[in-house]
């Protein structure tokens, strides 16, 4: 891409999807400093990984229980409000942990109870968000914008879990209240947004109604495909749950460390996008989601049998490199292929493949620790996420041999 071009680009995306991105950045920094202090915290008290596994689960079952409704909520009702209230409801529940964990009233079943509750307002979040952004550029720019906004977010978000390592050293209160303000600029910038585009039809509510996206998904075997597959590389390759356990007993680190290595994925994903944005994939996007889910599991490989901080960071700085690949090509293919009317059902779905998977991915390594070893269960997540790669290739040839990301080119 030259100058120029970049100059172009620039403006074809508008200062509302640039307020956007600001809004995911700020909520990306006070979600990856949340993840530090909780995890922390929890491994603090208990000291069980078991526990660690419990903060994924207790985040992962409000996504079970109403992500299709957060869908068709993001179909019938104003989609810049549900953000704006929900990440409300996560500056409310921030400040109570926050003021919980400075008078030491909290105890770990307490924390996961207002974790449970994040979740719900997570939700709504993470659902809506994914249904905004083609109502702020043109399709034409599309992937190049999903690239460009990933960048800017990772650059902030590999701040967040710095910061939450440093703020720890004054105390778990610090972070939590520090999170809490991150989130109410994010929900301010969002609800100051003016979006375009065609008004939402609000289809009434009905078991159909809800349920549609998983309909349109099952027949869209690309885009099947693509969410499943990057739903079981997250689910087995979720190492990232045993950091603060890695940091401590097997890296000798601290809290900074543990913040250094939660973002070395975000670093890797940081440096992809930038070149994502500056040359988008162009052919070949199904051979490379695949490669780049192999190289995933391989660096999840690597990780789990280091014993050196630098060889850690840099396999986790591979593994987010790799991700970020199969995330814009999944999110470009979603966002390409679904109308308006059924963006947010099908957002939902693309959420339970894949958004929710990250916090059942941290049960699942947390149980498999506890059960067979922290460096075992690591190990045998990375093994996995090859072998479903490999089974995905034979499952879904036409994935495989996807060429372009535009719709309706083969």
């Amino acid at each position: 891409m030259t100058h120029q071009e970049g100059v172009d680009s620039g403006r074809a995306f508008g200062r509302q999807y640039v307020r956007y991105i600001g809004a995911r950045a700020s909520a990306g920094v006070a979600l990856q400093m949340t993840g530090v202090a909780v995890g922390w915290h929890v491994y603090a008290m208990t000291g069980k990984a078991l526990d660690l596994g419990l903060v994924g689960l207790a985040q992962f079952l409000p996504s079970i229980l109403l992500i299709l409704f957060a869908g068709h909520a993001a179909d019938r009702y104003n989609r810049q409000w549900i953000i704006a209230l929900a990440q409300s409801s996560m500056v409310l529940i921030l400040a109570v942990i926050a003021t919980g964990a400075g008078l030491g009233l909290l105890s770990r079943d307490s924390l996961l109870g207002l974790l449970f509750l994040f979740g719900i307002a997570r939700t709504f979040d993470y659902t809506t968000s994914q249904t905004i952004i083609p109502s702020l550029v043109s399709r034409e720019v599309l992937p190049r914008a999903l690239a460009l906004g990933s960048s800017i977010r990772q650059g902030a978000i590999i701040a967040g879990p710095l910061l939450g390592g440093v703020l720890y050293l004054l105390g778990p209160a610090v972070v939590y209240g520090v999170s809490a303000l991150m989130f109410a600029i994010s929900a301010a910038l969002v609800a100051s947004l003016q979006l375009s585009g065609p008004p939402q039809q609000r289809e009434p509510l009905s078991f159909k109604s809800v349920f549609d996206g998983i309909a349109y998904i099952r027949n869209q075997p690309v885009i099947l495909g693509a969410i499943s597959l990057d739903l079981f590389a997250v689910l087995l390759g979720g190492a990232t749950a045993l950091l603060p356990i890695y940091a401590r007993d097997i890296l000798l680190t601290g809290s900074w460390g543990l913040g250094l290595l939660r973002a070395a994925p975000a670093v890797g994903a940081l440096l992809t996008s930038i070149c994502l944005a500056r040359s988008p994939l162009r052919r070949h996007v199904g051979r490379i989601m695949f490669g780049a889910v192999i190289i995933f599991g391989l660096a999840t490989v690597l990780f789990a049998l280091s014993r050196s901080m630098t060889l850690s960071f840099l396999a986790l700085l591979i593994l987010g490199a790799a991700d970020m690949v199969s995330v814009v090509i999944r999110s470009s293919l979603i966002q390409l292929e679904t109308p308006d009317a059924m963006r947010g059902r099908v957002s939902a779905v693309n959420a339970i493949f894949i958004g929710s998977s990250n916090e059942l991915g941290e049960f699942e390594s947390g149980v498999t620790a506890a059960w067979l070893g922290v460096v075992p269960a690591a190990v045998i997540g990375g093994v996995g996420t090859l072998v479903v790669a490999l089974l995905w290739m034979k499952l879904f040839p036409a994935l495989l041999q996807r060429q372009q990301l535009r719709t309706g080119q083969a």
